[in-house]
């Protein structure tokens, strides 16, 4: 059965955000992540890991200035400096964390840039980040967004992103893949979890449309959840969804689509 890890960005947001470790324990959880870390004391949230029996397995890479609309900088020839200053930062938090894997939103294009334009400021940014993680004993994950939700950002597919794989040549660096938005963007998900399983560091989900909990769209949940089974992932599945309504009330699908 898939091991599932709530995503304390999406779920539990009625709390205020160093409650929802022990909303997500309560819930039946054993795992987290979100998005960032650093508004926080890291040694506060490893306190909050600890005192739910709680692992972390993931956060992102400082992505810019969030509530600005800014979706990552790696893709910005002019804060080359700027996030390799992050990527120190996360690497701190997550060794505290327990924390083994880090994601980089790699950003939406400067304006007036193509992509070909700060594709190797992009491959220059990941050979660091993948450096500094590997010395650190620590995964490095890029993940393909879809353009409706996110117009203009930089990857969006997963054929981009193993071309980013291979151009990186990093043994550490691997595929983030989203379900939701995997279906928006090319569907074929059954085909592409196997082909590539073993270029996939982590798995997300969320249904399709509206990113609901799985069961309230499109997507074929309880087939996917058997075919990730048979092919043998073994990694967390985040959960980084918009409950339709509160986040214990729409926790049945864990039950029902993975029966």
């Amino acid at each position: 059965m898939p091991r599932f890890a709530a995503n304390l960005t999406m779920l539990l947001t009625e709390l205020p955000f160093m409650q929802r470790f022990e909303a997500a324990a309560r819930a039946g959880f054993e795992a987290v992540e979100y998005l960032f870390p650093y508004a926080f004391d890291k040694n506060e949230l490893a306190a909050a890991l600890k005192a739910n029996g709680l692992t972390q397995v993931l956060h992102n890479l400082p992505a810019g200035d969030w509530d600005a609309g800014e979706r990552g900088i790696a893709c910005h020839p002019d804060r080359v400096a700027e996030f390799r200053e992050g990527v120190g930062r996360a690497i701190d938090y997550a060794t505290t964390l327990g924390c083994p894997q880090l994601n980089c939103l790699v950003g939406k294009l400067p304006a007036g840039a193509t992509s070909q334009d700060v594709r190797p400021t992009v491959v220059d940014n990941l050979r660091f980040a993948a450096r500094e993680l590997e010395r650190a004993g620590l995964k490095l994950l890029i993940e393909p967004i879809n353009t409706f939700d996110i117009p203009g950002f930089f990857l969006s597919r997963t054929d981009q992103a193993l071309a980013l794989l291979d151009d990186v040549g990093a043994d550490n660096l691997r595929i983030q893949y989203d379900i939701y938005h995997a279906q928006r963007m090319e569907g074929e998900l059954g085909n592409t979890l196997s082909k590539h399983l073993a270029r996939i560091g982590h798995i997300q989900l969320a249904d399709n449309p509206g990113r609901g909990e799985p069961g309230t769209g499109e997507i074929n949940y309880p087939w996917l959840f058997k075919h990730i089974d048979s092919i043998g992932y073994t990694g967390w599945i985040g959960c980084e969804y918009k409950p339709r309504t509160t986040t214990i009330e729409g926790l049945g699908w864990r039950q029902s689509l993975t029966a």
